[in-house]
């Protein structure tokens, strides 16, 4: 009989995480695009984004994709990381509500009597839904039927088990026997990689007698600890941003969960004493579930104030080269108190700053294939550098600069942004050596072929002629009229009928962003190489374009500013239709 009833403890435990498993993707499917934008919009605080991610780990039951939702958002940009801390600090309080849902089995809840009518709709939305959000709605609510269902059978299976085994389990008497049962509870969640499972069948165990209340507490913390191995296994390989939101989930679990094992006399005390106000028959579960919440709410009370704090100390864990890179080197308050020095400062940072764009920009149009994964990271260090030069400007007093520094000061910002924008279009220099290569593509190959040639001999010039003005500029003058040439002949080409529109399309696309690289870099560098003091326009600084904005560019005239397009690249445009 007790190993009949442990298959049936099983098979309960294997229809709960389907369950589970059914609820979060049914979920996800149904209000996927909503709950992504409950998270976008709704974490400019720290409160409000635990209470977003308390809302949102609640309706998809499960920590872990709101967690892996989280991580997504900051690697985005979307979420900074002190905001990202607190989704993740609110998620570990949604997950409180699977104990509640568990809960109610315990204190007469009739599970025929709603689950098995869930089960039947549920599945039939799910096969004859016509569209797939409903058919997700449908999942879910089949999911929430097996769930009732899958802690029934572990009710009956461990009420068969509960004669046996319980006086073979020891108590949960001092502090070895709570160790234990914290084992219990962190053993069994890293085994099924689920906190809400691991507490189910706690507290189904605990309605069933088989483990007392103190020993089914325990087991909850260790629980709640053991959720931490799901973070950590799905970021050995991940991202640096994705190791600090992990970091941050792991904190706040430990520190929990030594809280909790702390106050534990205490909290039991409280739990028992609202047991008795709740009247629920003396039920362990109702009383249980309010002990993981409210310890876990306490969690919240004592770590969201300073999330911050937090979020800074896990900013300088698992830091990369490209990371670092990104960091001023010359810049800090010491130096933006004297103008004088800050305005020298500034311009060694921006030739740094110069020197990754260079950098990259030589990587791209290496023959060998760049690594775009690295690329992109040391695309995102000169963001932040650039963030950092511009952000340190407007803090410099220039009511104490003599006037001809005091002029100097935007236009150092200008170099700034006109490098991040440089960098940012990096990229299409990928692009266009990728697409030289496809076989649709071949009629065009010398034509590409010889404008990347020149490319590099134009970024190589400009490497080469930092002290240079006028050598630089003569590149630059020279790579606009093999860009010119190399327009003409794709457009032949298109007339031609020798390339498709679609084809002529993307590598017009591609040579106008490249042009507009070299042209921001171009203003950068002439701007940066000016004698310290020198703003007035020079024979080689020709008049800025009529420019149009461009959706997602970087402006070069501050950071409230749409990027925008020269007129050159209009016509490209209107050249295409």
């Amino acid at each position: 009989m007790t190993l009949q009833a442990a298959f049936e403890a099983a098979g309960g435990l294997a229809l709960f995480l389907l369950a589970m498993s059914m609820m979060t993707d049914g979920l996800r499917l149904f209000g996927g695009a909503g709950l992504k934008r409950l998270l976008e919009r709704s974490t400019a605080t720290r409160i409000k984004g635990a209470a977003v991610g308390a809302l949102v780990t609640a309706l998809v039951q499960s920590s872990s994709a709101v967690t892996v939702a989280t991580i997504g958002f900051v690697n985005a940009g979307i979420l900074k990381l002190p905001h990202a801390v607190g989704v993740v600090f609110g998620a570990n309080m949604g997950t409180t509500m699977t104990g509640w849902l568990v809960s109610l089995t315990g204190i007469g809840f009739k599970v025929d009597a709603l689950a098995l009518p869930i089960l039947a709709v549920g599945m039939a939305l799910r096969l004859i839904a016509p569209g797939r959000r409903l058919q997700g709605l449908g999942e879910a609510l089949a999911g929430f039927g097996l769930f009732f269902l899958g802690i029934d059978i572990l009710q009956g299976a461990f009420g068969a088990l509960s004669g046996g085994l319980a006086e073979r389990l020891p108590a949960a008497a001092g502090l070895t026997g709570v160790l234990v049962y914290l084992g219990i509870g962190f053993g069994a969640t890293v085994l099924t990689q689920s906190s809400s499972a691991s507490i189910a069948l706690i507290l189904t165990a605990a309605g069933q007698q088989l483990i007392g209340f103190d020993a089914a507490a325990a087991a909850i913390i260790g629980a709640n600890v053991g959720t931490t191995s799901t973070a950590a296994f799905a970021v050995i390989e991940a991202t640096p941003n994705a190791k600090r939101v992990a970091a941050g989930h792991i904190l706040f679990n430990l520190l929990t969960g030594v809280v909790a094992l702390a106050l534990l006399p205490l909290l039991l005390q409280l739990v028992q004493m609202a047991n008795g106000w709740l009247e629920v028959g003396g039920r362990p579960e109702p009383a249980l579930a309010l002990f993981h919440t409210l310890f876990n709410l306490l969690g919240v009370v004592l770590l969201l104030p300073v999330a911050d704090h937090i979020a800074g100390l896990l900013g300088r864990l698992f830091r990369t080269v490209e990371e670092d890179l990104g960091r001023p080197r010359h810049l800090d308050a010491t130096v933006s108190a004297t103008p004088a020095l800050a305005l020298a400062a500034l311009r060694e940072e921006l030739r740094r700053m110069r020197r990754l764009v260079l950098s990259n920009v030589a990587a791209a149009l290496a023959a060998t294939e760049a690594r775009p994964d690295r690329m992109a990271r040391r695309a995102e260090a000169v963001a932040g550098l650039g963030t950092a030069i511009t952000e340190f400007a407007t803090t410099t007093r220039m009511s104490s600069l003599p006037r001809d520094d005091a002029e100097t000061l935007p236009e150092l910002i200008r170099v700034a942004r006109y490098l991040m924008e440089a960098s940012r279009l990096t990229p299409r220099l990928n692009g266009l050596r990728a697409a030289m290569l496809e076989p649709q593509n071949g009629a065009a190959r010398p034509i590409v072929e010889a404008y990347l040639a020149r490319l590099r001999q134009t970024f190589s010039a400009l490497s080469e002629t930092e002290a240079e003005l006028d050598a630089g500029d003569l590149a630059v003058a020279e790579l606009e009229g093999v860009y010119q040439t190399a327009k003409a002949g794709l457009l032949r080409l298109g007339a031609d009928r020798r390339l498709s529109v679609d084809r002529l399309d993307l590598l017009l696309e591609g040579f106008s962003g490249c042009h507009r690289l070299v042209d921001q870099f171009a203003k950068a560098d002439r701007r940066l190489r000016r004698p310290a003091g020198q703003v007035a326009d020079d024979p080689g600084d020709e008049p800025e374009p009529v420019l149009e904005p461009e959706p997602g560019a970087v402006s070069p005239d501050g950071p409230e500013a749409p990027a925008r397009r020269p007129v050159a690249d209009q016509n490209d445009a209107l050249t295409r239709r």
